[in-house]
């Protein structure tokens, strides 16, 4: 099948690592030139720059398509609009948002500090706000279509177990906005979805998984944990012309977990 995204222009917020650099390589496959974004924050000790620099020289070895490394908080409403400047002026345009970064912090709702309960849902859910209106924003001044996919979770409408609490809000939250901006945006010829996916096993979760494997996979009828590649390629489904009937859609990729 021709998913006809050849010279398309992807952005992949969180694209250095896990499921995102999954992502961004699945789109490269299919002739994608691609964003990478990652998180920069010297005054944590974090700086994913060197990783999203091995995604880009892996992407132009193996892919042969044009990639470029681009940071930024994507919490942040002015490194977000930096963003999609230097995007624009490395590539002139984006025809594909894909928002994917996130944090899951683990800690009981009880003991619980504020400041770990708004850094989850400013990353998350704000993130993915502040992404899409600056997308829908210049699809809009140019009257060009495109795609937004946001990145849900099961736990969205399963919630957890392990003290996943804002994680799982700020999810269920993507969910909703993913209906009322295609909702808003739709008849402009941009479709925004959403995939939920289940356990994969990435750097994020890896912790997790292996301190409770077994309880996780008699959750899972598949009774096995995702690769990255597996979500990744639904995600490049909906971001090409092959899904382009699907508006305001929450994907179940869960290996049964959700099965709606």
């Amino acid at each position: 099948m021709d998913l006809q995204l050849k010279d398309k222009v992807a952005l992949v917020t969180g694209g250095s690592r896990g499921l995102g650099k999954a992502m961004c390589f699945e789109l490269a496959a299919e002739g994608a030139k691609i964003g990478v974004n990652y998180y920069c924050n010297p005054e944590k000790g974090i700086d994913l720059a060197g990783e999203a620099a091995e995604v880009v020289g892996e992407i132009q070895k193996k892919c042969g398509v044009e990639a470029f490394a681009v940071p930024a908080d994507v919490a942040k409403e002015a490194d977000v609009i930096e963003m999609f400047r230097q995007m624009e002026e490395r590539f002139s345009q984006i025809d594909v948002l894909v928002n994917n970064a996130a944090v899951c912090p683990t800690c009981q709702v009880k003991d619980m500090p504020v400041e770990m309960w708004k850094e989850t849902i400013e990353v998350n859910l704000q993130g993915t706000f502040l992404t899409s209106r600056e997308m829908v924003k210049r699809l809009l001044d140019a009257d060009r279509q495109g795609k937004i996919v946001n990145i849900s979770s099961q736990a969205a409408f399963r919630g957890s177990t392990t003290g996943h609490a804002p994680y799982d809000a700020s999810k269920g939250g993507i969910v909703t906005f993913t209906v009322a901006l295609a909702r808003e945006v739709s008849m402009h010829g941009i479709n925004v979805n959403a995939v939920a996916p289940g356990m994969i096993y990435t750097e994020m979760t890896k912790d997790t998984i292996e301190r409770n494997r077994e309880k996780y996979l008699a959750r899972i009828p598949l009774n096995r944990i995702a690769k990255p590649s597996e979500i990744a390629k639904v995600v490049v489904f909906l971001c090409s012309d092959a899904a382009s009937y699907m508006c305001g859609a929450t994907v179940d990729v869960s290996g049964g977990m959700l099965m709606r």
